[in-house]
């Protein structure tokens, strides 16, 4: 039983050492990515503690570790356009803590599962909202590189307020309601039915004047070979086309060749 007394006894004295060992620790080391919040019997200073070693005060100081590494939050939001049509977003947000001001927004909101909830969240939401009922559902489409540079902006300046710097904003998906989505379908079917009709009148239009300048330019030629063909023409050209020989030519009497001394007298 002594035993087992003095087993119990060094083991209690072991955590007790343990204990004034860590709370006695006259340093205490802050990692890569990371800035310490000294506090003073639980005050937070106005010292923020970088990378590296850094002597505290036992007891007196204790220190909070926070991460300022750039950070994801995808966030989903829903809020009515100008036209009143819902609209779906959702949103990629990439931020960190601003380094220097880890103290403050410490003391002010808390770590940060408290800046997600308290701070990024409602900000995203209440910024789409106001920027989205500023468009109708179609310059959304259209306009989104609009869209995303005013939510950039505005969620950047808001964000700020809080000591909190925006690296990047990204509309990962922009949806519609199923209504809206089927009237957009079936505007885009009319209009490609209507350049489609379109087309297809212009080309008759075409292919008909076509056949106009076609036989307007028949015509031209025809009236002109009308006009140049005189008898002396035809007769040069008979006269060149003749390979020598004379035509027969069939009487009662007998068959005979055509004189040509016959032919020029009839001139």
């Amino acid at each position: 039983m002594k035993q087992i007394k003095l087993t119990n006894g060094a083991g209690k004295l072991t955590a007790l050492l343990f204990l004034i060992t860590i709370l006695l620790t006259p340093f205490v080391v802050i990692n890569a990515g990371e800035r310490g919040v000294l506090m003073q019997f639980g005050r937070v200073q106005e010292t923020v503690l970088a990378e590296g070693i850094h002597l505290i005060i036992p007891i007196v100081n204790t220190v909070r570790r926070i991460s300022v590494r750039v950070q994801r939050q995808d966030i989903y939001a829903e809020s009515p356009s100008k036209d009143l049509q819902d609209i779906y977003i959702d949103i990629v947000l990439n931020w960190h803590i601003l380094p220097e001001e880890t103290n403050i927004i410490f003391r002010d909101v808390g770590d940060e599962k408290d800046v997600v909830e308290k701070i990024i969240n409602p900000a995203v939401k209440e910024v789409l909202k106001a920027i989205i009922a500023k468009y109708t559902a179609e310059e959304i489409v259209t306009k989104r590189g609009e869209v995303k540079s005013d939510v950039d902006n505005t969620l950047t300046t808001r964000l700020h307020s809080y000591h909190i710097a925006v690296d990047d904003i990204s509309l990962v998906n922009v949806n519609f309601s199923d209504r809206f989505s089927e009237a957009v379908e079936a505007k885009q079917i009319a209009e490609q039915d209507a350049k489609r009709a379109g087309f297809i009148a212009l080309k008759a239009a075409k292919e008909a004047e076509a056949k106009v300048n076609l036989a307007r330019g028949e015509a031209e030629v025809n009236k002109l070979l009308h006009e140049s063909l005189t008898d002396e023409i035809l007769e040069r050209q008979a006269i060149e086309k003749w390979d020598g020989k004379l035509p027969l030519i069939m009487t009662k009497d007998s068959p005979s060749l055509l004189n040509m001394n016959d032919i020029l007298k009839l001139k």
